[in-house]
């Protein structure tokens, strides 16, 4: 039987607990279902089950992220017998330690990710990749507690404060909903548009260098937009090994969050022989026509692109090497 799991992320005094508390208080989303409700953090704001519109909600207490494990959810399925998942997670804990936990009924029908306007800037700049952790999966983000002045307020660089939190928030995700919270009924959903700085719709699509990041992070959202164009564009060859002679990866190292979080994000390429002449690690500007399709380095993950080079050359190290958004 499938589990919904319905998971709040963020850290202490963002607001999570008042929002869970408020959505269990009414019918549309308690209508009495045999609900584990996973309590991850103790925030100074306590939950009040009295006021729940339904009763079979059974809080269980995990003190330490290590003591998350499939074991430990399962005997707590079993348990209480329950209908679905409600959880309340650690801002300081990294979210893969409970999706690796998660039983395989259990299925994430919602995360939201609430932040304090007030200290989110802070949090952003001390522990970075804590906070792009929340984000990266995050369906809804919710900053509470704003004040209008102060978000409009703009740095030295005229950047307002809500461009900036909306910026923090598209690094990690392009596709999260945000919202602002200013006082009881009083919301404003981010409306800032996101253009990519490439057009798709051109005959050959020219990525610039400082465009590789936000190039490969759609290409692999909406790969289907791009099946059957023409790009032109430079990266590293990867060959040798286990690579057909007539086939490498291309790509670039890409910085998401901070340099801890460095890695390879690269595709197939298909192209002649020629392409075991290059040394491996070689900077190259390529011209390709996507094709979607199954490919064996992409086993387990279904089709992805696959770029047909028509041209591959040598060309000058991209600056910087390693690609930003």
């Amino acid at each position: 039987m499938e589990i919904p799991v319905y998971l709040f992320t963020g850290f202490l005094e963002s607001g999570k607990t008042t929002f869970i508390q408020e959505a269990l208080e009414g019918p549309d989303f308690n209508m009495g279902e045999r609900t584990l409700f996973l309590l991850c953090e103790e925030g100074e704001t306590e939950y009040h089950p009295s006021k729940f519109f339904g009763t079979n909600v059974f809080f269980e207490t995990v003190e330490n992220e290590e003591d998350l494990s499939e074991e430990l959810l399962v005997s707590l399925q079993k348990k209480h017998r329950v209908e679905r998942v409600i959880v309340e997670y650690n801002g300081m804990w990294g979210l893969d330690s409970f999706y690796r936990a998660m039983p395989a009924e259990w299925l994430t029908y919602q995360e939201m990710m609430f932040a304090d306007a007030r200290t989110f800037l802070s949090y952003n700049q001390n522990m970075r990749q804590l906070v792009f952790d929340k984000l990266k999966s995050a369906e809804l983000v919710v900053f509470n507690r704003c004040d209008r002045k102060k978000m409009d307020e703009v740095d030295e660089e005229g950047v307002s404060t809500k461009m900036q939190f909306h910026k923090i928030v598209r690094v990690a995700n392009r596709k999260s909903q945000i919202l602002y919270e200013y006082g009881e009924n009083d919301v404003e959903m981010d409306t800032i548009p996101d253009p990519l700085p490439f057009d798709t719709e051109q005959p050959v699509i020219t990525i610039r260098d400082d465009w590789y990041a936000e190039w490969y992070r759609d290409i692999n959202e909406d790969q289907q937009k791009y099946d059957g164009k023409v790009l032109h564009l430079k990266g590293r060859l990867v060959n040798g090994g286990d690579i057909p002679k007539n086939k490498f990866v291309f790509g670039r190292h890409v910085m998401t969050c901070c340099v801890e979080d460095i890695q390879f994000a690269g595709l197939v390429c298909k192209w002649t022989d020629e392409a075991a002449s290059f040394g491996n690690g070689d900077w190259v500007t390529v011209s390709a026509k996507v094709r979607i399709e199954d490919d064996p380095v992409y086993a387990g993950e279904g089709p992805g692109p696959v770029l047909y080079c028509t041209e591959v050359k040598k060309a000058a190290p991209a600056v910087p090497e390693v690609a930003t958004f």
